[in-house]
């Protein structure tokens, strides 16, 4: 018997491939329904993720999809937040696992059982209706995301006490209605930040980014309009970046990523470009910077009554709202910490997901992990690797190995990433997939289909490493896998050729 905690993406992907390895799960969602972060509410609830109505995917629906459930073929390249959740009730309703979901049912505790050194076992205490239940399993799956507790580090912006305007974290935005006529400054340059900058651009009197570290941008239109993820996330790309040596890998990936225009020229380019930070997806910033819409400055020096310093730039800037986009704090308020401890926006988990030093190998994290490509098929991924540890068909190495692998993990990600925020999180999404896919024996053999099936072959490496791929072969194994690899360009064009001019015809 599993606990699965959450039903978002990644707690419907553990339902499903417990099912699918003949366990028994079973999911408590807090909420009333599916989806997770991809289900939108108009009223903030506390615990759970809050996006705003515009939101869309930055991963395209082939590079997104669950490897054995195609998105329609009529939907979108890159999905609106409705069209996503849409999506996860198909999977839900096609897997039949609403039945094996609580809705209403909150994980207020999960405890090693008193006997834990022998069977692994896990108390998990549920409230329901005001009432407390208390369960025993025998292995437990954390999705419970990491998106629901606003990180807002307010002693780090000197004056802000003083200043007199309104500000909130990225996590209470809306509709840019709360910007209409103002003066706004967007703290912090992730995807949310950009997002609501463009949106209140629309709207407000001026709109100001500020920004200590830059970032790269990328446009979901990519080269010759592809989805960028369909470009840059294939096999022979994965091979050239990491086999590489760092140099040169840094040398090529600003190459790339100026090719739409000169960061510099725009003020985003970042000041260690050395370090590998993760790209921005959005299609609207540098025109919004070329029109005056939108204007990039450097970090926050001090917040007056009703404007703000910045570093390096002698006059203050007149502002009346603020929106942090300063990310989220990763916690486990039901585990205890000597389960799952979090440092530095970090948990120290095996592959991102077993921790090193439990008896037994019967609690799992999924989702909690930043891979520059598509969450769900890493979460469905991990998913299936971790139903089969449990099962006991995948053995995990000795908590020695663990251990040591996850500090040199840390210390290499130092290197390469800074070591801010949540980028240790982050990691080469292939080579991750890779990993866990021959753990469990579904990696496919690019040499052995050369032989085989050279078509296929070539569409692997060449191509999208569409998640189709790991469904092959092994254990999971889809019939339709070879079919949707083959036909996943036309799932591409079918919604985008709704105008087809006479002797036209399309390319790859």
């Amino acid at each position: 018997r599993v606990a699965v905690v959450g039903a978002g993406v990644s707690g419907l992907a553990a339902t499903k491939c417990c099912l699918d390895e003949g366990l028994e799960p079973t999911c408590f969602e807090q909420s009333q329904d599916i989806g997770g972060l991809w289900r939108y509410t108009e009223h903030i609830e506390a615990r759970r993720p809050s996006l705003y109505p515009s939101l869309i995917s930055n991963t395209s629906k082939e590079m997104s999809a669950f490897s054995d459930f195609p998105f329609p073929e009529h939907f979108p390249v890159f999905l609106p937040n409705a069209l996503l959740l849409d999506y996860l009730r198909r999977y839900a309703e096609h897997f039949s696992l609403r039945e094996h979901i609580r809705f209403g049912s909150t994980v207020v505790s999960i405890r090693e059982h008193p006997d834990f050194a022998t069977t692994g076992q896990w108390s998990v205490v549920t409230e329901a209706g005001g009432k407390q239940t208390s369960h025993v399993f025998d292995a437990v799956m954390v999705c419970s995301g990491n998106f629901s507790e606003p990180s807002l580090p307010l002693q780090s912006f000197p004056g802000i006490e003083r200043f007199r305007g309104q500000y909130f974290h990225s996590r209470q935005y809306k509709h840019p209605d709360v910007f209409q006529g103002k003066r706004v400054l967007v703290v912090g340059m992730g995807n949310s930040g950009v997002d609501i900058a463009v949106e209140a651009s629309r709207v407000a009197a001026k709109v100001t980014i500020s920004t200590t570290r830059g970032a790269w941008l990328l446009s979901r239109v990519f080269e010759h309009g592809y989805p960028w993820d369909m470009i840059l996330n294939t096999r022979l790309m994965s091979l050239i970046k990491t086999n590489l040596p760092g140099p040169l890998s840094w040398w090529l990936m600003n190459y790339k990523v100026n090719q739409w225009f000169n960061h510099e020229n725009y003020g985003l380019q970042p000041e260690k470009s050395w370090l590998v930070r993760e790209p921005l997806l959005n299609d609207d910033l540098p025109s919004y910077i070329l029109t005056g819409r939108i204007t990039i400055k450097p970090g926050v020096k001090e917040f007056k009554d009703n404007s703000v310093l910045f570093h390096n730039c002698p006059e203050e800037e007149p502002i009346d709202i603020i929106v942090f986009c300063t990310g989220y704090i990763v916690s486990f308020p039901f585990l205890e910490e000597s389960v799952v401890r979090v440092e530095n926006k970090h948990a120290s988990l095996y592959k991102y997901v077993f921790p090193t030093h439990l008896q037994k190998p019967t609690l799992a994290v999924l989702g909690l992990i930043r891979p520059f490509g598509a969450i769900m098929p890493v979460a469905e991924m991990q998913a299936r690797w971790v139903s089969r540890v449990f099962k006991g068909l995948c053995q995990l190495p000795p908590q020695s190995v663990m251990e040591k692998e996850v500090n040199e993990k840390k210390k290499k990600q130092v290197q390469w990433f800074g070591l801010t925020f949540d980028e240790v999180l982050k990691t080469e999404w292939l080579v991750y997939l890779d990993t866990l896919a021959s753990f469990i024996g579904a990696k496919p053999s690019v040499l052995g289909l050369l032989c085989t099936d050279p078509w296929l072959a070539l569409t692997i490496f060449f191509g999208p490493c569409s998640p189709y791929q790991f469904r092959l072969g092994g254990p999971g194994r889809w019939e339709g896998a070879r079919q949707a690899i083959l036909t996943q360009w036309d799932r591409v064009l079918k919604p985008t050729r709704t105008r087809v001019p006479a002797g036209c015809s399309s390319s790859f």
